[in-house]
């Protein structure tokens, strides 16, 4: 797939045909965590355990979604937007991951595409965004082979379901934050601190996607698009590019892109991560790796920020230097640039690294459509006594980030689609509500919507296809 952006007086142009949406998860918005008959996943159990969750906030309630869900169409589109992601609960349409499927479960997901369709927003569905039915993870979780079996019977299901009303199905949204925090650090649901088990839930991980991709195949009408979504981290390294260093890049980037990527597009686990986190032979069967690099038709990206190495002392840091959250060398630490802003979640502000990795992952995936399936800041956002949320510091993340996905259509890159993170205020997992990403405010305590300054923008930015000029520095 090639696409091309062009120059106008005005700005770059979007291609015809982009889509243009923004994107939610089931638990940090539906709230009704056991309504009509849904079953507990791992996050309702782990945001419940004291000290897991900033100020104990649960997804109890959230953005009560799962009753206001027509009501965030008709917003989405107010914004004049062409797609929508969101995620299935998996415990709410089959509450313990196995068996019986929960038909109001399905009837509520069937509502929210009728109200989508109703507008002419086509619907992007990521099947599994961290919250497993508590039932798998009572027997296991990820960490075992027969939870990617059961989501590939999940997937199956999801698409007979839905499928002609779906545009693109995403597998597995960010398998390596849930790996590394869910199995790892256990700083994620659901909690477990287990380099072991962490290392079999990457290939279970990956082999559920495989499993789901064969199972969906057989049950979807021409026309469905299934792929994934990885989070994308370009790594840099900053000064001199000793031995040390560049070693330190390839572990790093093997440990935060590669683990992930190589197996999807070579059918390998990339030789330069740490031992500790490639999956042992003793998980990997006969025909797994195949499974897992089967064609797909786009890739997710969900990008943030860039990493910076440079040489430094990890005993003794500098300012802007800390330790990453990697094993490496003797004489490297992770650097922030001091040009460069930083997100109220202290997350660097690179367009620039988005831009390269489009292009990157072009020349690594020629011809695979690639779809930015989230990208946004959070903020420390505010209603005035005028009632508005003037959110300057989003404008211009997202003005800058889009203009960077521009130029890398224009330069190459095959970016079909754009959604921003996030449609609203929501739970952010281990931080709450303390942190908002939305383009829409979300009062809580009353579920009072406001579209920010930030959401009049990218609508702006969607009614012309195009992204104005940024401002001269």
């Amino acid at each position: 797939m090639t696409t091309t952006a062009s120059g106008t007086s005005g700005g770059l142009r979007f291609p015809p045909g982009f889509a243009w949406g923004a994107a939610t998860a089931a638990y940090q918005i539906e709230g009704a965590p056991d309504a009509d008959g849904k079953g507990p996943s791992t996050w309702d159990i782990f945001s419940h355990v004291p000290g897991n969750v900033r100020g104990g906030d649960t997804g109890d309630i959230a953005c009560d979604s799962y009753h206001r869900y027509g009501e965030d169409v008709e917003l989405i589109a107010s914004l004049g937007l062409n797609s929508y992601r969101f995620s299935i609960s998996w415990p709410r349409v089959q509450p313990t991951g196995k068996g019986s499927f929960n038909q109001a479960g399905i009837d509520y997901y069937q509502a929210l595409l009728g109200k989508l369709a109703e507008h002419g927003i086509t619907a992007a569905i990521t099947l599994h965004h961290w919250d497993l039915p508590q039932a798998l993870q009572d027997e296991g979780g990820w960490a075992v082979r027969d939870t990617a079996c059961r989501f590939a019977d999940y997937a199956a299901r999801m698409a007979g379901e839905f499928g002609g009303q779906v545009a693109r199905w995403i597998t597995l949204n960010e398998p390596q934050v849930l790996e590394s925090h869910g199995y790892r650090t256990g700083v994620h649901a659901p909690g477990v601190r287990d380099w072991a088990a962490a290392a079999a839930a990457t290939h279970h991980l990956l082999l559920g996607h495989g499993l789901a991709v064969q199972a969906m195949r057989a049950v979807l009408p021409q026309g469905g698009e299934i792929g994934i979504t990885l989070d994308s981290h370009p790594v840099q390294v900053v000064g001199d590019h000793s031995e040390n260093l560049e070693l330190a890049r390839l572990a790093v980037d093997a440990e935060l892109n590669g683990l992930f990527l190589e197996p999807l597009l070579d059918g390998r686990y990339p030789e330069h991560a740490p031992a500790a986190l490639v999956p042992p032979d003793s998980v990997i069967a006969d025909g797994d790796m195949a499974t897992i690099s089967q064609p797909i038709d786009f890739l997710g990206v969900n990008y943030y920020a860039s990493v910076y190495l440079r040489a430094g002392d990890a005993e003794n840091l500098r300012q802007h230097e800390r330790k990453s959250r990697s094993e490496l060398p003797p004489g490297v630490v992770e650097y922030r640039p001091p040009e460069f802003d930083v997100t109220t979640m202290g997350w660097l502000v690179d367009a620039e690294g988005l831009y390269e990795h489009l292009l990157r992952l072009t020349k690594q995936a020629p011809g695979l459509a690639l779809y930015v399936t989230e990208n946004g800041r959070a903020a420390e956002d505010y209603v005035t006594p005028e009632g508005v949320v003037n959110d300057v510091e989003r404008v211009k993340y997202l003005h800058e980030h889009l203009d960077a996905a521009a130029r890398a259509i224009r330069d190459g890159a095959n970016l079909a689609g754009y959604y921003v993170w996030s449609l609203l205020d929501n739970f952010e997992w281990g931080c709450g509500y303390q942190k908002r990403f939305g383009i829409i405010y979300v009062d809580f305590a009353t579920q009072r919507r406001i579209p920010k300054a930030s959401a009049r923008f990218y609508a702006q930015v969607v009614k012309a296809n195009a992204v104005p000029p940024l401002p001269a520095r």
